[in-house]
């Protein structure tokens, strides 16, 4: 295809990776940011052998390894009973099939935007993006806060997350979100540093400890702890305040209190919303949503960051196949949208398990689910749902 002039909307993982994919195809590409300086938003998450894929082709695996923390397992217990209920090793996939890398968003955001700046591609900052307008050439200028307008673009790529302004709103917000906060690991703690692990009472509760490793230019490994909360309880959290907070965390964790210890202000935890939305109509006349600006769910599955890469690498491949515009975006979404369903319908179905009121659900979870879960082959079948491999979604992209 000819060289493509392309605005990409949100500069977070989905926007920068689309950047250097399509940079080093030869378009012109550009980068719109509403910040006047580049910054992430969150805190840690996984990284799975999906997503692992598309950054060993954006060469920047190695930088990942150095500064994220290698996630063999994932463990999760019954509140203090010790029943365990969740017990997911990457090793049931067989020789080779990979592992799991704990993140902080603002290491995996420095090694892409690093790798952008070094290319020099363009990033216009300061620019909220309002909407879109259609050419009469099928291509698209983008609308800008203050009533600027730029453009005409070949393409804009959407990805401005889930209140995306380039796309209808859709889905629902979920009841539940979390609240999350980077610390120093505690190595004398009793935390596997190989491990995500989590505590739960009923699906109402939920308290995790991941290794994030270590931010760009730091000596000390992080953990990213994390606790489940009603989005319509978050102002009767503040107003109990810490120390209200810390006893419940503590008194079904015990060895959280470490972790506990180091947050003195509640200004250190970042409470994340979510929402469950699939767009019915991802692509339009020189313009395509990926990521969350697409399909967006629940953390439980911890795919959110690996969905957004892979579509990231679909697009890359279909504008190299494809003879125009409309086609690429045809074949792009052709290459995701099984998988894409496939786990927005798992992640449905999985959330009230870990996160909800029902008291029958992990019921069930607690005395049956969790023992059969350790057999086979619902081992295999598990370690697969939480790599992002079911459905083989690699296969259409790497062959």
């Amino acid at each position: 295809m000819q060289r493509l002039h392309i605005a990409i909307a949100g500069c977070g993982p989905a926007g920068l990776a689309t950047a250097l994919l399509l940079h080093r195809d030869g378009h012109h590409v550009t980068l719109f940011e509403r910040f006047d300086v580049p910054r992430p938003v969150g805190s840690g998450l996984m990284i799975q052998p999906t997503g692992f894929a598309v950054l060993r082709e954006l060469g920047l695996a190695d930088a990942l390894l150095d500064h994220g923390a290698r996630i063999d397992r994932l463990h999760g217990e019954a509140g203090s009973s010790g029943r365990v209920i969740l017990d997911v090793r990457y090793a049931a996939l067989g020789k080779g099939a990979g592992f799991g890398i704990g993140v902080h968003r603002a290491t995996l955001f420095a090694v892409l935007h690093e790798a952008v700046a070094a290319e020099r591609i363009a990033i216009e900052t300061g620019c909220a993006v309002t909407g879109s307008e259609t050419a009469a050439d099928d291509r698209r200028f983008l609308l800008l806060e203050g009533g600027r307008r730029v453009g005409p673009f070949d393409l804009i790529v959407d990805a401005l997350g889930t209140r995306t302004p380039l796309a209808p709103p859709c889905g629902r917000k979920l009841a539940y979100g979390a609240l999350w906060g980077t610390l120093d690991w505690p190595a004398d703690a009793g935390f596997d540093p190989g491990a995500l692990e989590q505590r739960y009472w009923r699906a109402s509760v939920m308290v995790g400890v991941l290794p994030v490793g270590r931010f760009p230019g730091a000596p000390r490994q992080q953990a990213a702890l994390f606790w489940s909360l009603r989005a319509d309880r978050l102002a009767e959290w503040r107003t109990a305040g810490l120390d209200v907070w810390k006893a419940e965390v503590s008194a079904l964790w015990p060895a959280t209190r470490r972790l506990l210890d180091q947050i003195r202000s509640a200004d250190q935890l970042t409470f994340a919303r979510y929402a469950h939305r699939t767009l019915s109509t991802p692509a339009e006349a020189g313009m395509i949503h990926i990521g969350d600006a697409w399909h967006s769910a629940s953390p439980q599955l911890g795919q959110g960051a690996n969905m957004a890469l892979l579509d990231t690498y679909a697009l890359a491949l279909a504008l190299r196949r494809s003879p125009d515009v409309a086609a690429a975006l045809g074949s792009a979404i052709a290459m995701r949208r099984r998988h894409i369903h496939l786990y927005q319908a798992l992640t449905a179905l999985f959330t009230p398990v870990y996160q909800s009121d029902s008291r029958a659900i992990p019921f069930v979870r607690d005395r049956i689910v969790g023992p059969l879960s350790k057999l086979w082959p619902a081992t295999r079948i598990q370690a697969a749902m939480v790599s992002g491999l079911i459905g083989n979604p690699l296969k259409p992209l790497f062959g």
